[in-house]
């Protein structure tokens, strides 16, 4: 018989079912969710890759036939529906590498001062407003703009130096933007310790800051080559001509292009059935060059950050 005083001995108590239930149907919910956003993900990843494949596979099936060691080294001849592209590859490397020398410059000068001199406020956001939206407006617009002031009121006339300037301003937000996130990205226990030893800013900036952050630098620069490379409306009225038959010989001289030139033989060529494997061709050439100047900025960024590790 039972004492009545000692405690009847009692089961722990069950978490509810209730409320397992409703945290198990959560968590179902909620890796099924993040089972879907992958999926909407590796679908966006997937049709990107299938739209560069078919459009470079398009182009090599088209325009494979045109490229031949003559197409490469020769210029346009018999109204352009024979002969090379020669001159319009060096006019495209010309024009690419100057408006770099152009942006990048000026492109690093604006992110130090916007990340490591000035001041928050009204104006800083304003500035910064108007770069990202620089970076979003038509390249026509800067054409017109390079047309109006560096042809026209500076009277450089249609010219390379026209087409780096009038380029070099069409590149500036996408290099300013990525120099300044590079900056942002820069530890600033570096900043703190160069300072601690004596450092002005300029010395810390120049010696310290600018060689951890030119990796991401060149990322814009590789972005702004590949931009400045396929531009055809900024050129068209700045740089580019329908036909010379002279290689450039200073900054004042014409120069043909290879997007223009693929316009041309497009739209406004003489027998345009009949170059089409040209406009392939040259499409294809367009491409190789973009893609060379690009990988060479990529080994140049990578060896940069292993010299920098070490």
């Amino acid at each position: 018989m039972t004492n009545p005083a000692t405690p009847a001995f009692s089961a722990p108590a069950e978490p509810p079912r209730v409320s397992l239930s409703i945290a198990q149907g959560r968590d179902i919910r909620r890796k099924g969710m993040e089972w879907f956003v992958f999926m909407l993900l590796r679908g966006a990843i997937l049709i990107v890759a299938a739209a560069l494949v078919v459009i470079v596979g398009f182009l090599v099936k088209n325009g494979i036939s045109a490229i031949s060691w003559q197409f490469l080294t020769e210029a346009p001849r018999n109204s352009m529906t024979e002969g090379g592209v020669w001159p319009c590859i060096v006019g495209t490397l010309l024009l690419s590498l100057g408006a770099m020398g152009v942006a990048v410059p000026l492109g690093v000068a604006s992110a130090i001062y916007l990340h490591e001199y000035a001041r928050p406020g009204t104006l800083m956001r304003i500035i910064r407003l108007g770069v990202n939206n620089l970076a979003g407006v038509p390249s026509v617009v800067f054409g017109l703009f390079g047309l109006a002031l560096f042809v026209t009121a500076m009277k450089l006339g249609v010219s390379l130096a026209a087409g780096w300037l009038t380029l070099g301003v069409l590149c500036l937000p996408v290099v300013i933007g990525t120099a300044e996130e590079a900056l942002r990205n820069v530890p600033n226990t570096y900043r703190e310790a160069s300072l601690a030893l004596g450092g002005t800013k300029w010395q810390t900036i120049w010696r310290v800051v600018l060689p951890s952050a030119l990796p991401g630098i060149l990322t814009g620069t590789i972005l702004g080559v590949g931009r400045a490379a396929g531009e055809t409306a900024a050129i068209m009225f700045t740089a580019a001509v329908f036909y010379t038959p002279k290689m450039p010989t200073s900054i004042f001289s014409d120069v043909m292009a290879l997007p223009y030139h693929i316009y041309v033989l497009a739209t406004a060529g003489t027998e345009i059935e009949k170059t089409r494997p040209i406009q392939y061709g040259t499409s294809l050439v367009l491409i190789a060059l973009v893609l060379g100047m690009n990988l060479a900025a990529i080994l140049l960024r990578a060896w940069l950050q292993k010299r920098h590790s070490h």
